[in-house]
């Protein structure tokens, strides 16, 4: 599993020394961000096609990446989030090391998943609230987003 990990983030996702000054670990945090993006998809027990759809071209559009590259990564965020008996350690990297901004838009991402679909579960939006107070987002913030995404003027 580890040189999976290793061999995928070497070979596909990379990040330049563009002299940004990035945090080490950018990586992990795309890992973290699918993972949470993952909970919230399986939150009603039924992960759908339309929200595997959804999910595999949010996080194409998200980071950036090719189709096998996206599909990758939903991979290993799937075993990490599997593998991890709370959701701490994910949430913990996006709230140290995501913007406002950045938690806003991920926020609205995992409002697209849940509402695409069709169906919004008790389950689910329970989940949405622990995150999003898990990575520092006020209940206002995370009802923004929801809007925002059902007005159409999602951020991108």
């Amino acid at each position: 599993m580890i040189d999976r990990f290793k061999s995928f983030f070497s070979r596909e996702m990379a990040l330049p020394d563009d002299g940004s000054g990035k945090e080490p670990g950018a990586e992990e945090l795309r890992v973290a961000a699918c993972a949470l993006l993952l909970e919230v998809a399986h939150a009603d027990d039924h992960f759908s096609a339309g929200e595997r759809r959804h999910m595999r071209r949010l996080v194409r559009r998200h980071f950036g990446l090719e189709q096998h590259a996206a599909d990758e990564l939903i991979s290993i965020a799937e075993d990490e989030r599997r593998r991890r008996v709370d959701l701490w350690g994910f949430t913990n990297l996006v709230k140290t090391q995501y913007s406002m901004g950045q938690k806003l838009v991920l926020a609205e991402a995992m409002w697209g998943l849940v509402l695409a679909d069709g169906d919004l579960v008790a389950r689910e939006d329970y989940i949405m609230r622990k995150i999003s107070r898990l990575v520092g987002l006020k209940t206002g913030y995370l009802a923004e987003a929801r809007r925002r995404l059902e007005s159409g003027t999602e951020q991108s």
